[in-house]
């Protein structure tokens, strides 16, 4: 099987610093075909293999409703390392981009996506989701939130949605972006080219581009970054 040792190592770490997984979780994976899930459902296949507690995996993908994506690429590395592939079909993309129109569809996406990746997740008996955001994303939402929503916040380890009685989960939060980029490239996997018109064109994207220009720089900024986020006691982090 196709893997990394030290974004492993990296995955473990945080899995166990978060106390993430427990005996007989069944945690849903949401694969969206891109370079993060990918990784992300790699690395949870292999730790499976010797984790000291034990859980089972499902693969879930949202079809959005936008143009016709080709999931064969996801189905077919599930199957190659064991794990069920479940695609959902939505009328997300049409909801924000048709119906609503949205100036800014970024935010209303995302919601609608936690919604309907936990509801499937629900439906399938999972307990647990697990999401594949990077460290990269842990920093770059702490910043959108300071720069465009004045309040001090970046997205929790662990999460426990009461409403809906689950967990989400984020176990490579200490992985960094170009780790993922080149586990990818060195392993061939092929990832599902991202169908949304907003891609490339987000808030999002300005805060990373601005990153890059500070860390040329200063080169240990993300890492300062990272480091004052654990330290802070924000939303579940701990040093």
């Amino acid at each position: 099987m196709i893997h990394d040792k030290r974004i492993l190592g990296q995955t473990r770490k945080a899995i166990q610093d978060y106390d993430m997984i427990r005996e007989g979780d069944q945690i849903a994976v949401g694969v969206s075909g891109g370079k993060d899930s990918l990784t992300l459902l790699v690395a949870l296949r292999k730790l499976m293999d010797f984790y000291p507690v034990r859980f089972e995996l499902k693969a879930i993908t949202l079809a959005m409703g936008i143009g016709e994506p080709d999931f064969s690429p996801v189905s077919d590395l599930c199957r190659e390392i064991g794990v069920e592939h479940i695609i959902e079909d939505t009328y997300i993309g049409k909801v924000v981009f048709e119906a609503r129109q949205e100036q800014n569809p970024c935010s209303l996406c995302a919601n609608l996506r936690r919604g309907a990746l936990n509801n499937t997740a629900l439906k399938h008996g999972c307990n647990k989701v697990a999401l594949a955001h990077n460290r990269d994303d842990v920093i770059e939402t702490l910043l959108l939130s300071t720069f465009y929503e004045g309040r001090i916040h970046s997205f929790s380890p662990v999460t426990y949605l009461d409403r809906k009685d689950i967990y989400v989960i984020r176990p490579l939060i200490y992985v960094e972006e170009k780790q993922i980029k080149a586990f990818i490239k060195t392993n061939n996997i092929q990832i599902v080219h991202n169908p949304c018109t907003a891609n490339g064109h987000t808030k999002r994207q300005y805060i990373k581009e601005l990153l890059t220009e500070l860390s040329s720089d200063k080169r240990d900024i993300k890492s300062n970054i990272f480091g004052a986020i654990k330290r802070s006691g924000l939303d579940g982090w701990h040093g």
